[in-house]
């Protein structure tokens, strides 16, 4: 879809597919956190989070643009790293795997 990022994209044909969830895959970070884990140590991670709290904290889940068409699809996204062995298997399987974003 030209003019949107890629997240907006994604999460445009998630809907349009009904998907259950959306895979976030990010590259050697294992899920949301209240600060940048590769620059602050102190950063905390998430194992689950809200819609609502990731955009009012300001997170960097995916763009803010497809992060609402999420909450108002009420379409969870599993943020996870790539790079992690088996990962994908994993959340695939049922195993929580990095962060769950949800309504509640």
């Amino acid at each position: 879809n030209p003019f949107f990022t890629t997240d907006t994209a994604a999460a445009l044909r998630a809907a349009e597919l009904n998907a259950d969830v959306i895979l976030m895959a990010k590259n050697r970070v294992d899920g949301v956190y209240d600060a940048d884990p590769r620059v602050e140590r102190t950063a905390k991670k998430f194992d689950r989070i809200t819609y609502l709290e990731a955009i009012n904290r300001g997170l960097q889940v995916m763009d803010s643009t497809a992060l609402t068409f999420c909450m108002d699809n009420n379409l969870p996204i599993v943020v996870f790293d790539l790079f992690e062995p088996g990962s994908v298997a994993r959340i695939i399987a049922g195993e929580h795997v990095g962060t769950l974003v949800t309504k509640e």
